[in-house]
């Protein structure tokens, strides 16, 4: 963290001294919210819900983002790594499942000194890594043993999409590689008796108006690279947010017939664990 190289941007900022590089997160972590979530995929929900914590900015700039307030425009607090701590051990005390870390990419050392204190006072949940997919290789290696879930975004399949619509060039590259040692380490997704999850990977994959996603691209990696027993959540919940109103190609909803091509795309490629619960209120015709 004095020169920081914790995500792939490696903006060198010396975060020790109190810069802030990309992320704009310095010598303390910001929280958002924490509490039980149940709107996130049945696996992490389970009947008493995903213990998340959501963490404000973010690694990414996407010009789409749904939650932009708190990963781009700041909405949040610090908080002390014994507060950070508490909130886990609160949420495990509340029957949560898990404890899911909502945008962790920029503040993995935060995350680790707080879990240090969680695990001495008795955290024993399952740990989700809920990512954009902008990782560093280098810094999941520091989590091998320790997150239980991966859960990244599979946002583009081309790097000139990534770079216009989140300000970043080499994505798919990065993107890639970070879920290929995301599986290394925690195989298929698992899941209980109950059906809830303790150990996998679990990818997301939003799809774009006008192909932008590149979907085909990222079925054919998942099935020939990974795994055509990933856990797929193809996501129908696209609709303009933030800039994408200045930007011709996303500032309309989603079409329902785009989402269908997305979902027989997957199955093309063999993936058959697809998570595809949408609401239809999203789309328009067409």
């Amino acid at each position: 963290m004095e020169a920081c190289q914790i995500c792939p941007r490696r903006c060198l900022a010396n975060r020790l001294a109190g810069e802030s590089g990309e992320c704009q997160v310095a010598t303390q972590v910001v929280v958002s919210s924490y509490g039980p979530h149940f709107e996130e995929e049945a696996p992490l929900v389970g009947r008493q819900g995903s213990g998340t914590i959501f963490f404000t900015y973010c690694n990414l700039h996407c010009t789409f983002c749904q939650n932009y307030t708190i990963s781009q425009l700041g909405e949040g607090n610090p908080v002390a790594k014994e507060t950070l701590a508490g909130m886990m051990l609160s949420l495990q005390d509340k029957g949560c499942h898990n404890i899911n870390l909502v945008s962790p990419t920029h503040v993995v050392p935060y995350i680790l000194e707080a879990l240090e204190l969680a695990a001495a006072k008795g955290l024993h949940l399952p740990l989700v890594y809920n990512t954009g997919g902008y990782d560093s290789v280098e810094t999941l290696k520091l989590l091998d043993g320790v997150v239980n879930i991966y859960m990244p975004d599979m946002k583009y399949s081309d790097k000139k999409i990534a770079e216009e619509l989140s300000g970043i060039k080499d994505y798919p590259e990065i993107n890639r590689a970070a879920v290929k040692e995301m599986h290394r380490q925690v195989g298929d997704l698992q899941l209980d008796e109950q059906g809830v999850a303790r150990r996998g990977l679990l990818v997301r994959h939003l799809v774009l108006p006008n192909g932008l996603a590149g979907t085909e691209g990222v079925v054919k990696f998942l099935a020939r690279e990974v795994s055509t027993n990933t856990y797929l959540n193809i996501m129908a919940q696209y609709h303009p947010c933030y800039k994408a109103f200045d930007i011709p190609k996303i500032e309309r909803p989603l079409l329902g017939q785009e989402f269908s091509e997305a979902i027989e795309l997957a199955q093309q490629q063999g993936l058959y664990r697809l998570d595809t619960e949408k609401s239809p209120l999203r789309f328009i015709s067409g």
